[in-house]
């Protein structure tokens, strides 16, 4: 095998493969034209943003396990188990808002993706500060959107 394919590598790879395979997953659910039909807040961004968006910090969330993984730390297995737990609960929020359209009960879930999120990045500031900071757009990203979530289902009561 070449030096380039080595370990870190192939577990490279393996930590995008995760993030991709969550991405399909949470994508399967995407917005639908029951979406379009919601009243929306004047600050919802429009849809083309959202896969530009995602792909970024899929990129990153993706680099940030990565890191983690390759430092030797008493809090590693810690943060891989919450960067897991984020990656399931980020799939499952698209499952349950845009899957169930259960906008009120999305919003509960995001508020444990937010919480997994904000905990890796505290903890991870210990243990490779490049990964916490890799973790910030996405806390950012996912705050605005339980803002957004939660306007939805604050003008949108009987679809909930």
């Amino acid at each position: 095998m070449p030096d380039w394919f080595s370990q870190d590598l192939m577990a490279l790879v393996g930590f995008l493969g995760l993030v991709a395979a969550a991405a399909a997953l949470g994508g399967q659910w995407g917005a639908r034209p029951w979406y379009n039909t919601l009243s929306k807040p004047s600050w919802t961004p429009p849809n083309w943003l959202f896969p530009i968006a995602w792909t970024v910090l899929y990129v990153m969330i993706a680099i940030a396990g990565w890191l983690i993984w390759r430092t030797p730390h008493p809090e590693r297995e810690l943060l891989l188990t919450l960067w897991g737990a984020q990656l399931l609960l980020n799939a499952l929020w698209s499952y349950i808002f845009f899957g169930r359209k259960a906008v009120a009960l999305a919003l509960a879930e995001l508020i444990l993706l937010w919480l997994s999120i904000a905990t890796f990045t505290i903890i991870a500031w210990r243990v490779d500060r490049n990964a916490s900071l890799l973790f910030l757009p996405y806390l950012i990203w996912v705050s605005y959107a339980g803002a957004l979530n939660a306007a939805i289902w604050q003008r949108n009561p009987v679809r909930s």
